[in-house]
């Protein structure tokens, strides 16, 4: 499935949320849609943990010098 369907299923869901349920359920669904993708992110591999946490200085040092 393509990143543009999904972008457009998600974005019918919002829709539906917010037409149906008012606008705390379209930002409940908006909400629980970042938590799995992130969740998603993280079972793929792409994302880890250690990301969220690491300081400034961390991620300029695996960069490497300038």
């Amino acid at each position: 499935m393509s990143m543009a369907v999904i972008g457009m299923i998600a974005g019918m869901a919002l829709g539906f949320a917010g037409y149906f349920g008012g606008f705390g359920a379209f930002l409940l669904v908006a909400a629980l849609g970042a938590i799995g993708f992130v969740v998603g992110r993280f079972m793929e591999g792409d994302l880890e943990i250690g990301d969220f946490f690491r300081t400034r200085d961390d991620r300029r040092d695996r960069r490497g010098p300038r």
